[in-house]
Formats: C-alpha cells, structure tokens, sequence
C-alpha cells in the first residue's frame, strides 16, 4: 500500500480491502490496527485470502479446531463459513475484551463475495501471496463442509 493510497484512505475514513490472494495474517494485522484508529473497514472477497503453510498442517488444525466445538458440548463454536474465519482472525488481533476493542470490531465488514454497492469503489490490495503453499479460505470451509464445492 502506497502512502497516497494511505492519505486517501484517512481522508475517507472508510477502506475497501480486496482481499484476492492476499494473505489472511497480513491482512489480519493491518484491518486490526486501522479499525483501532478509528476507520471503518470493509474486506470482500474473502473466499480468495490464503493462508500460507503445507495444505496438510492448515488442514488438520482447522478440522480439529471445528470437531473441538461440535463434538455436543457447550463450545467453543467455530464459524464454517469464510467471512467469518476472516472476522474470527481479526478478532484475535484485538482487545475484544476492553470498550475500544469491541467498537473496532464492529467496524470491520468482511463479505465473501463483492456486493454490488462496492463493485465500482476504489480498492487497496494489502499483501498478495508469493508462497508455493497456501490454502484458500474457501478450501478449509469446503473441507468443514458448509459450502458446496464451485
């Protein structure tokens, strides 16, 4: 992200994130940060975000965080669906527990897909994936099983 790019973005206070093959922590981490200042920020196409390891280890920590949360207990719940992994990521960058974390919180939007109220908005692209292995949001909430396969 380009200082300009930054500048314009403080001036509107409202920042579209694309977040297409970029990756989830790097993102995570920025989103966390401006939200904390005071800035709304909206994140679409969370399908795409990757996260970055062996498919093999991303897979098996998220079926065992999934199995962990409903296995007919009381929780903890974990989210099958892709905005909401990203949310959930977010959320732990975050001082959810203090007045100030809560309102940033709520000032983040993710979305799966682009609405189309955002199509024709300027978007700013974080940090694209330049790893060989990754795994695609969309891909861990097929494997938990919500989405059907595209």
């Amino acid at each position: 992200m380009t200082q300009e790019q930054t500048k314009k973005a403080e001036q509107t206070k409202e920042i579209i994130i694309d977040g297409k093959a970029c990756v989830a922590g790097r993102i995570a981490s920025f989103v966390a940060k401006k939200a904390l200042q005071g800035s709304k920020i909206i994140i679409l196409n969370c399908n795409d975000i990757v996260i970055i390891g062996k498919k093999k280890d991303i897979l098996l920590r998220y079926r065992n965080r999934f199995i962990l949360g409903h296995a007919g207990q009381k929780g903890p719940h974990f989210s099958r669906v892709s905005d909401r992994i990203m949310r959930r990521i977010i959320r732990g960058m975050l001082p959810r527990k203090k007045t100030k974390g809560r309102e940033a919180l709520r000032r983040i939007l993710c979305f799966k897909d682009i609405p189309e109220k955002y199509k024709t908005s300027e978007k700013i692209i974080v940090a694209k994936a330049d790893a060989i292995n990754f795994l695609k949001l969309k891909d861990i909430c097929i494997l938990i099983g919500k989405q059907n396969k595209e």
